[in-house]
């Protein structure tokens, strides 16, 4: 699939731009939870508005740029989260603490938190779909990797997915509902977000007006705060503005903000959408003339990067754009023998004509399959030719108490498909002991059979304990100079 290089440029930059009117328009209405009638700006001409929805995405630029598209992981971004990321904001600032003190993401997400469900994730894809333009899959993985830092298994994390894949799949498909289709078929479709959009389409194409809606999404979840600050209710709203704009960017932007609440957030997410759907062109020039180019910060310590952060949407448009062909090419070769779903960056178009239908295959495969299989307190592990899914049945334990860990223990495809026989280790502090097998075998993957193990331990607490408990799981394989080690803290 060839995508034609100047309309990709194009896009992301009417992403950017999109991005940046919607924070600046909708930022002095945050939190207001009534119906609004918002009518444009009320800041000043030339000044956009600081915003975190753009500011963090500037770091996992700069991740990108660092550490390539291929180690981008939920723990390579709590580690530049704690580089560059000041605010300890409500789920931003329990991801951070928990981090310094051992825990390991989608842990540091999940435990001692009453934000998981929150908006902090699904704000910051922009960055994601733009660097995987027509591979929503991708997207979507790279999203749930970071909102896992903090928002662990909960349905932000799902709000994540569902915006990455919507707006990667917007480079190609035309039609906004196709690419919510393919948001969907990124989550599991029980979750709430999936639930809450569902009901939007619902109103939507039963006739009902906006405010109808934005109501009906209000009163269903009520259980969870009434909506307040919660994904599923401000993922709704983001959808009320896009559907019921029906393609024109004031009208799009000002249904979403008047839906009140997380009103920056929503009303970004709407612009950059549309700017990644239609292109500059779509743009209102009065507006985009009244914003500026400038990106504002408010939330980044820049001290000790190399490459500065980008300083206007021009630019993030330009370095976006450099990194793109190198996911692509990541994906690209591991998945050469799916010809009809490479991607390239051409001088001309050449789109499947079901699309489509391809985008939800692959997202149901793998985003979807994903998150189905993130659980609470379960962390994810690779070393070279192993993977390990550990999930604790607590990251708490107190003198002489127990903690259950269940240990998903896997081999890597790309190494060859081979059995190995592994043994187990445990380094644990003074006075800790665990009980469960000292080794285990990994067979060959066949049609009956996965290239996987299940190991279940009890870990046994000493009498004393310290404030952070770290212990470790060695585990070699029998021909394999490679050893993968398995670190994380149990909390006393």
């Amino acid at each position: 699939m060839k995508l034609n290089l100047s309309t990709y440029k194009d896009k992301v930059k009417a992403c950017w731009i999109g991005k940046n009117i919607g924070g600046t328009m909708g930022g002095p209405f945050e939190g207001k939870r009534e119906l609004l009638d918002v009518k444009g700006f009320i800041s000043k001409k030339g000044e956009p508005l600081p915003n975190d929805d753009l500011d963090l995405q500037l770091v996992w630029l700069h991740a990108l740029e660092n550490v390539g598209p291929n180690n981008i992981n939920a723990s390579i971004l709590g580690e530049f989260w704690l580089s560059f990321i000041p605010p300890h904001w409500n789920e931003y600032g329990v991801g951070k603490a928990n981090m310094r003190r051992g825990l390991i993401p989608p842990l540091a997400g999940d435990y001692d938190t009453t934000w998981r469900d929150s908006n902090g994730a699904w704000i910051r894809t922009e960055v994601w779909a733009c660097s995987a333009p027509a591979l929503p899959e991708v997207a979507a993985k790279f999203a749930i990797e970071d909102a896992k830092v903090d928002h662990g298994a909960g349905e932000g994390t799902f709000a994540a997915a569902f915006v990455a894949a919507m707006q990667s799949a917007a480079f190609v498909l035309e039609n906004l509902e196709d690419c919510i289709e393919v948001g969907l078929a990124a989550i599991p479709a029980e979750c709430r977000i999936a639930k809450s959009v569902k009901l939007v389409l619902d109103c939507y194409r039963g006739g009902k007006s906006w405010v109808e809606a934005r109501n009906t999404v209000l009163e269903t979840n009520m259980d969870i705060g009434n909506g307040w600050f919660e994904a599923p209710s401000n993922v709704a709203y983001t959808v009320i503005g896009l559907i019921y704009g029906e393609g024109d960017f004031k009208k799009s932007m000002l249904t979403a903000i008047n839906c009140g609440d997380d009103t920056d957030c929503t009303a970004a997410t709407v612009g950059a959408t549309m700017g990644i759907l239609y292109g500059t062109e779509k743009i209102p020039s009065d507006w985009a003339e009244y914003i500026g180019d400038a990106i504002v910060t408010i939330s980044l310590a820049q001290g000790g990067v190399g490459r500065s952060f980008p300083k206007t949407c021009s630019e993030l448009s330009w370095r976006v754009s450099e990194i793109a062909p190198a996911v692509l090419g990541a994906h690209n070769g591991q998945h050469w023998y799916r010809k009809e779903y490479t991607v390239y960056l051409s001088d001309t178009d050449d789109i499947p004509d079901n699309i489509k239908e391809l985008f939800i295959k692959q997202v149901g495969e793998k985003s979807r399959a994903s998150l189905e299989k993130l659980k609470t307190y379960t962390m994810h592990f690779e070393e070279a030719f192993l993977t390990a899914d550990v999930t604790l049945s607590t990251p708490e334990i107190s003198p002489l108490g127990e903690v259950k860990v269940h240990v998903d223990l896997g081999a890597k495809q790309c190494y060859e498909n081979q059995q190995h026989t592994v043994s187990l280790r445990w380094l644990l502090p003074e006075g800790f002991s665990v009980s469960g097998r000292q080794s285990a075998f990994i067979p060959r993957k066949d049609k009956h059979t996965k290239n996987e193990t299940s190991l279940d331990f009890v870990i046994t607490a000493g009498e004393r304990i310290a404030p952070e408990n770290r212990v470790v799981l060695e585990v070699t394989s029998h021909g394999r100079h490679t050893a993968m080690y398995i670190s994380f803290v149990l909390l006393g």
